[in-house]
């Protein structure tokens, strides 16, 4: 279950829901994956419970070929992540390469924005779901659902689930 040379972008911004954010960045870098927390600038993010998150790279300055896969908290991070093209351009680029896209919670507007969930079968945190299926996306209730790279999750709950997801998408 080594992930060993996988190298996953962790995206952040104010307002980000602690636990999925932590939990997917400290359990990948378990499983010997380099982990980059990024967001629209170079600066400490707060949690919506104020903990800080610094961001290593401006995702502008990221390039998706140099990733094997990207990683949306929630909380009301996403709200705010989705309103910068550079983050959007990136999400796409990923899914674009076949590389696993993950969002957990309100996550789940970063794909929507970034117009790759038509089609898919995914889910969030209930308050979004509407805004899922507006996308084209099949909603479902459960702890994760992965279809093709999209991998999603619901709540902090579901994070055991969703982190065994990714790693299995990336390879561990």
């Amino acid at each position: 279950m080594s992930l060993e040379g996988k190298k996953v972008v962790v995206l952040a911004e104010d307002d980000y829901e602690d636990l999925e954010l932590w939990y997917p960045a400290l359990r990948l870098r378990e499983a010997g994956a380099e982990v980059t927390i990024a967001g629209p600038a170079k600066k400490h993010y707060k949690s919506k419970h104020g903990y800080p998150a610094a961001s290593q790279a401006k995702i502008v300055d990221l390039n998706p070929e140099d990733y094997d896969g990207v990683i949306v908290p929630g909380g009301y991070a996403p709200d705010k992540l989705r309103r910068h093209k550079e983050v959007l351009d990136f999400v796409k680029a990923m899914n674009d390469a076949g590389k696993p896209v993950a969002a957990i919670c309100h996550g789940g507007w970063v794909p929507v924005s970034a117009g790759i969930v038509s089609g898919k079968r995914m889910t969030c945190y209930v308050a979004i779901k509407d805004d899922v299926q507006n996308a084209g996306a099949k909603y479902v209730d459960e702890p994760v659902v992965t279809d093709g790279n999209l991998i999603t999750s619901r709540f902090p709950d579901d994070l055991p689930h969703f982190c065994k997801a990714i790693i299995a998408a990336l390879g561990g």
